[in-house]
C-alpha cells in the first residue's frame, strides 16, 4: 500500500509539472468539452512560479517523483480547484484525494468557508474525487456550436 504524499510546489518542480501539465493538457483534447477548456485554462508555461509563489499548487509524489498536481487559488472566502491531474499510473491510489485535502485545509486555515471546482461532463473520475470530498454540483453549464 502506498501512503499518499503531498507537499507544496517549489521552483525547483516547474520541470516536472510542465511535463505532466503537457499529459494533462493532450488528455483534453478527444475529451467531451476538453477543446473549450483548453480555450478557457492557457497552459501555465512560464507562469508556474506565479502559482507557486502563493502556495496555490500542492504536488503528489511517490520518492522524488512527482506524480499529480493540483492548482487550488483562494479567492476571498473560495477555494477554486482550477487544476487537478494524476498521472494513469498513479492513479486509485489516493493521491487526487490527498491533493485535494491539503487544498481544502490551506483554505480553511486562510479563512475560505467555501469550495468550488470543475469537472468535464464524461470525466467521472474528476467527479468521483469531488463527491468523495462531499463537493456537489451545483451549476451545470451548457453549450453548442452554432457553426
Amino acid at each position: 500500500m502506498i501512503d499518499p504524499l503531498v507537499r507544496l510546489a517549489v521552483l525547483d518542480d516547474i520541470p516536472e509539472i510542465e511535463l505532466i501539465e503537457a499529459e494533462a493538457r493532450s488528455a483534453l483534447v478527444d475529451q467531451r468539452g476538453g477543446e473549450r477548456w483548453l480555450v478557457t485554462h492557457p497552459p501555465r508555461t512560464g507562469r508556474w512560479d506565479a502559482a507557486i509563489a502563493t502556495g496555490d499548487v500542492h504536488l503528489a509524489h511517490i520518492d522524488d517523483v512527482v506524480v499529480g498536481y493540483l492548482v487550488a487559488p483562494r479567492n476571498g472566502h473560495i477555494v477554486l480547484i482550477d487544476e487537478v491531474y494524476v498521472v494513469p499510473e498513479a492513479r486509485e491510489l489516493g493521491f487526487g484525494d490527498a491533493m485535494l485535502a491539503a487544498a481544502l485545509d490551506a483554505g480553511r486555515r486562510d479563512g475560505c468557508t467555501l469550495v468550488e471546482g470543475e469537472a468535464l461532463p464524461g470525466d467521472r473520475n474528476t467527479k468521483n474525487l469531488y463527491e468523495r470530498a462531499g463537493i456537489t454540483a451545483r451549476l451545470i453549464t451548457v453549450s453548442r456550436r452554432l457553426i
